[in-house]
């Protein structure tokens, strides 16, 4: 299950990616932005992509090995690590600041297939690491924290209004056995869950898995720890490209920008965010809650 890149075409156009400049990938995952942009950067130019799950690095190693020996694309630099550190890799690796930067905030579709949790369709450990070397595990989370901790993350962050009665539950099936698998957590979900749960629109267990994913990864304090550092990260006149799939992310963009921007830090270049066409949500069904908000450094 290849991920599809999304606003593709969007993007390219708002970092400007022209042969001879440096662009970082922030959430390289599977290249599906960052190998058009090295191929577009050409031989001159240089790519950083970011990620903190190894494995998909692993596998995006094999496919640029695939995809091109006759290196007309950029030079290609992977980097296992959060886009949160971009500071310290520039350092570290003795590298300028960038011309363009991406992150795309979206949830990987190989993430899905990984054998780590995040999916609530198949039975795994309930893991949810990106960086399996970091953090608690999504189990731990679950089998250690109170039933207020607990309720606060699937409200937070998942907008989830049965989150006392979900917490509740859990509290109470943890006394008789670990909850260690996603079968054990969905099954909790669902018997916490009244029956016509949003009418069967989704499943009951969709926004209590996105809130442990962010939970666990600290999605939002990384997003923000990026924004508050763009003067390290990209040079003057260098464009950020963000792209968010749930309100809470997009707010912190959204208001980062403003700010910033109040600041004089940056450009708002997006006053409204952009989203994928109805041909892409046709071809691309997951892309429909995609937003795209972009910048530029002064």
């Amino acid at each position: 299950m290849p991920h599809v890149p999304v606003l593709l075409d969007e993007v390219l156009e708002i970092l400007a990616v022209v042969p001879g400049k440096f662009v970082i990938d922030g959430t390289v995952d599977g290249g599906g932005h960052g190998l058009e942009i090295a191929r577009r950067l050409g031989p001159k130019g240089v790519f950083i992509g970011v990620d903190k799950d190894s494995e998909l690095l692993t596998k995006l190693k094999s496919r640029i090995a695939e995809r091109d020996s006759s290196h007309s694309h950029a030079k290609i630099t992977l980097i296992h690590g959060s886009y949160a550190e971009l500071p310290e890799i520039l350092e570290n690796k003795k590298l300028r600041r960038a011309d363009g930067l991406l992150l795309d905030l979206g949830f990987s579709s190989e993430q899905l297939v990984s054998g780590k949790g995040f999916s609530f369709q198949n039975n795994e450990p309930l893991d949810m690491r990106y960086d399996t070397s970091a953090n608690l595990t999504a189990a731990e989370v679950v089998n250690q924290l109170s039933e207020k901790e607990l309720a606060d993350i699937f409200y937070h962050y998942g907008d989830e209004r049965l989150s006392r009665r979900v917490a509740k539950e859990i509290i109470v099936v943890r006394k008789r056995k670990h909850i260690l698998t996603t079968f054990d957590l969905v099954g909790i979900v669902k018997k916490a869950a009244p029956r016509g749960y949003e009418r069967g629109r989704i499943n009951p267990a969709t926004r209590v898995f996105q809130a442990l994913r962010i939970y666990v990864n600290d999605e939002l304090g990384e997003l923000e720890k990026a924004l508050n550092n763009l003067k390290k990260i990209v040079v003057p006149g260098g464009r950020v490209a963000i792209i968010s799939f749930h309100s809470l992310e997009d707010r912190i963009v959204k208001n980062n920008f403003r700010e910033a921007e109040r600041a004089g830090i940056l450009k708002v270049i997006t006053r409204k965010p952009i989203v994928p066409s109805d041909g892409e949500i046709a071809q691309n069904p997951r892309s429909r809650s995609a937003k795209l908000r972009a910048a530029e450094l002064i």
